[in-house]
């Protein structure tokens, strides 16, 4: 899994320890550290898409486009996943456009809106 999380950073070269440190970081804050060395196909569903928020945070985006990031999560880790989207969000500047079915988490956004027959109203 920590492998999995830092192919964008081998993408550019290789990973500095920062980079491996943020994703070890990433992988703590979604409830996977005890899951570093398995493979991808040894992950439930929710785990693999927990790895797949930790991906893609990894480097820091200034856009995170995230379609559903909670949806196949129970309770607790949707919570851990959304608190840290919204912390990194603040910290870091990042814009994110998230797709979500989960008021909850809706709930948490800055700003909302709905799709109503291919219209967005803000809400």
């Amino acid at each position: 899994v920590l492998e999995n999380v830092l192919i964008p950073a081998v993408a550019d070269g290789r990973p500095d320890n920062e980079t491996v440190e943020r994703a070890r970081m990433l992988l703590d804050r979604v409830g996977l550290a005890e899951r570093l060395e398995h493979r991808p196909a040894e992950l439930s569903g929710g785990e693999r898409e927990r790895a797949a928020v930790a991906r893609a945070l990894l480097r820091k985006p200034a856009l995170l486009l995230a379609d559903e990031p909670t949806g196949n999560l129970d309770r607790t880790n949707a919570e851990a996943v959304a608190k840290l989207l919204l912390e990194l969000q603040q910290q870091e500047q990042t814009m994110m456009i998230v797709v979500t079915h989960s008021q909850e988490l809706a709930a948490m956004l800055q700003r909302r809106g709905e799709l109503d027959n291919g219209t967005i109203r803000l809400t």
